[in-house]
């Protein structure tokens, strides 16, 4: 790896907690040269303005995310599994957070879309590819007859994301983790109750 793009990396992994923490506006340049140590000409040599650099920091950050929940997702050896593996993530998602500042796509998401429309447009485009993996994972689980066939995979898809962005929101808000605890319990139950005997 050239050293250009080894410092392009340590600037994206410095300041994306910060951004998770501060958000768009509240991310100064003097707070990105302070983090990192570097100039405002070093930075600007790897980035072309502060949203290209915002919006990777934001895909830094997801895709830590999505890369560690789907390690824990495909653990589960038939598609049941998998899903039932999505809350088994979440109940710990309190703590597993905490160091990066909260949740990139609830902490971003609202911030930009009152700031900026393209890095809210990237927020919008990584929630359309949540909400198709696990609409996803429900149409394979439907396939090998572990959920029922008339389970609409799309409306469960959504309903799971809005409730786990939501006890993600209370959690954080009322730092307690009780809300994510209970919302892997309620999906959970959701999956073998509503999913699997309808």
């Amino acid at each position: 790896m050239l050293k250009s793009e080894r410092t392009k990396i340590f600037i994206i992994e410095t300041v994306a907690p910060i951004f998770n923490r501060n958000g768009y506006s509240a991310m100064s340049l003097s707070k990105i040269t302070e983090a990192t140590g570097l100039t405002k000409g070093a930075i600007y040599g790897h980035f072309l303005n502060k949203e290209e650099l915002a919006q990777e920091a934001f895909k830094f950050s997801v895709r830590r995310v999505l890369r560690d929940l789907n390690y824990v997702v495909n653990k589960g050896e038939t598609p049941l599994e998998m899903l039932l593996n999505v809350p088994k993530f979440y109940r710990n998602y309190y703590e597993y957070n905490k160091k990066f500042g909260g949740c990139p796509i609830l902490n971003i998401g609202v911030d930009s879309d009152h700031q900026n429309g393209s890095i809210s447009d990237l927020v919008r485009s990584y929630n359309y590819r949540i909400l198709e993996k696990l609409a996803d994972l429900i149409d394979k689980a439907k396939n090998s007859n572990e959920v029922a066939d008339s389970i609409d995979s799309m409306t469960y898809a959504k309903r799971f994301f809005y409730m786990i962005e939501g006890a993600v929101y209370m959690s954080h808000i009322m730092r307690d983790e009780w809300y994510l605890m209970d919302l892997s319990d309620t999906m959970t139950k959701i999956i073998k109750k509503e999913l699997q005997e309808v």
